[in-house]
């Protein structure tokens, strides 16, 4: 497994780590928090961030990808958000937060908007991305 975060910072990886043992099935994170690191780190496609913005669907597949490609894993899952408490717009206001998941032959992006403060949005973020990644594993044959 392998994560990509960029609102949650790392929140996932260390939710991750917490459980001893973890090194047998985690490969590993990369926090791409700007636009530039996103695209030199996880391969996301400038076309894509421009197109769509940072928080998007799109974008979170890509990250997902991207951290699958590069951490060589069979699952990952990615988190791209606004956690606040600035930064929102009428289109994409505070706590709208896109989570994807990557796995051979499913690809999947969930939007969720929050309503928390920032270290409330990225904690539920986070649980929401292991959550997936959860539903992920149990759907596999």
């Amino acid at each position: 497994m392998a994560t990509a975060e960029s609102c949650t910072g790392g929140l996932v990886g260390h939710l991750i780590t917490e459980v001893a043992g973890c090194s047998a099935y985690y490969a590993g994170g990369i926090v791409a928090y700007s636009n530039e690191a996103k695209e030199n780190l996880l391969g996301v496609e400038r076309s894509t961030l421009e197109r769509h913005g940072a928080v998007s669907g799109e974008t979170a597949l890509e990250m997902a990808r991207g951290a699958r490609r590069v951490l060589r894993a069979d699952l990952a899952v990615s988190i791209t958000g606004i956690a606040g408490p600035s930064g929102g717009t009428p289109d994409k206001p505070v706590g709208t937060t896109w989570i994807a998941a990557s796995a051979p032959g499913q690809d999947l992006a969930e939007l969720h908007v929050w309503c928390g403060d920032r270290s409330q949005n990225k904690d539920l973020s986070a649980r929401a991305a292991l959550d997936l990644a959860l539903r992920i594993l149990e759907s596999r044959p």
